[in-house]
């Protein structure tokens, strides 16, 4: 009988603590769906960021024109892409009312063109003739005209660089913030595009000189008191182009966490909040790179005054183009921190954001050269929130 007892009284726990689980959990989930019932279905985000482009490319130097002058900066200082833009960025989120589960699209675009148009030079002063006969009849002869060459280098650019991020994402609010407040992890499909094209031009005349002559023929002509000649050793027309067109196209799975957490103030009143995520993401795409350069030399004969202006010849001819396409996986990480002002379902936010893409990007000229992609910089969002 006391058996029965114990097996009874056993049966009563287990049914109690049952019951006493169950009136906790529908508890529990009563609260979440009223906390989440406070909070708007949706959730739509607009914002930008001043972005610092970090994208790495081969410098076109060819050989022809590596005798530059020291006195001129070099070219390679000038060719490189656009090192910022402002991106635009858009993200709508939704929520069912009573649920944890959050699926949400976002898209950021930036585009920026680079120019450059830098010519150096020497100036080298007029040169001039001057003549003085003392006779029965003066004739007094000046001639002052200016140089007809220069040392000079010159580099003309111009870079276009885009890049297109798009997120697909359903994730879930753990309620495991750093200080309280919220924590979402996210799973979903993440595609990448980055382009850029660039057109180069060089050119220089590394060696041209002017000379000058001296003669006081005072023996032939005894009236005769000064000459001054002129003349310019050849001088050499160097110049080199080069067109590129280089991308990648990716797309694959990614993995992203987002949180949350109020330091100060309320809702109702208006509330601080810290924001921070970090974001992985592995591409499968394809990286192409479309390479053609040329350069050309020329020599221009020695001159020497008006009655001889020498002649041209081309010293140099090259030209060369590659096409290169390779399927492969890029790994990309990035992180944001932030600091936010919500106040009922509006909400204010500024941080900082980085992204990196390892070995997305050939930046060879006539050899494939891996280069990562770096897009970090400040960022501000305005986010308003629909329906709850």
């Amino acid at each position: 009988m006391s058996e029965l007892n114990q097996k009874n009284e056993a049966w009563f726990h287990r049914q109690l603590l049952a019951t006493a689980s169950a009136l906790a959990l529908l508890g529990y989930s009563a609260e979440a769906a009223a906390r989440n019932d406070d909070e708007p279905q949706v959730w739509i985000e607009l914002g930008g960021q001043l972005t610092r482009l970090d994208v790495g490319q081969e410098s076109f130097l060819p050989e022809i024109m590596q005798d530059r002058p020291s006195i001129f900066h070099s070219s390679t200082k000038l060719e490189k892409l656009p090192h910022q833009s402002f991106d635009e960025a858009g993200k709508i989120s939704f929520q069912p009312s009573g649920s944890d589960w959050i699926v949400s699209a976002g898209v950021r675009y930036g585009r920026s063109v680079r120019k450059v148009d830098v010519i150096q030079q020497t100036h080298p002063e007029p040169f001039h003739n001057t003549y003085f006969y003392n006779g029965g009849t003066s004739i007094i002869y000046q001639a002052h005209p200016g140089p007809l060459a220069f040392r000079f280098a010159s580099t003309q650019m111009k870079a276009d660089e885009s890049h297109l991020v798009i997120d697909f994402q359903a994730g879930k609010d753990v309620g495991l913030g750093l200080f309280g407040g919220s924590s979402q992890i996210n799973l979903g499909v993440r595609f990448a595009q980055f382009d850029n094209k660039s057109n180069i031009t060089l050119n220089s005349d590394p060696d041209w000189k002017r000379f000058y002559k001296y003669a006081t023929f005072s023996s032939i002509f005894p009236n005769f008191v000064h000459f001054k000649g002129w003349g310019g050793e050849g001088y050499h027309h160097h110049s080199g182009s080069l067109q590129a067109e280089r991308s990648f196209h990716g797309i694959g799975p990614s993995l992203s966490w987002n949180g949350s957490s109020p330091f100060a103030g309320n809702r109702e009143d208006g509330e601080l909040l810290i924001d921070y995520g970090a974001n992985l993401a592995v591409l499968f795409g394809r990286q192409r790179a479309k390479v053609a350069h040329q350069t050309s030399g020329n020599y221009h004969t020695h001159f020497m005054g008006y009655s001889s202006h020498g002649r041209h010849i081309q010293t140099a001819l090259a030209a060369t183009a590659h096409t290169r396409s390779r399927t492969l996986i890029v790994p990309n990480v990035g992180a944001l921190a932030g600091i936010s002002y919500r106040i009922h379902d509006f909400k204010i936010s500024a941080g900082y954001r980085a992204d990196f893409f390892f070995n997305a990007m050939d930046g060879g000229n006539d050899a494939r050269r891996t280069e990562k992609i770096g897009n970090y910089g400040p960022f501000a969002t305005v986010s308003f929130g629909l329906g709850g």
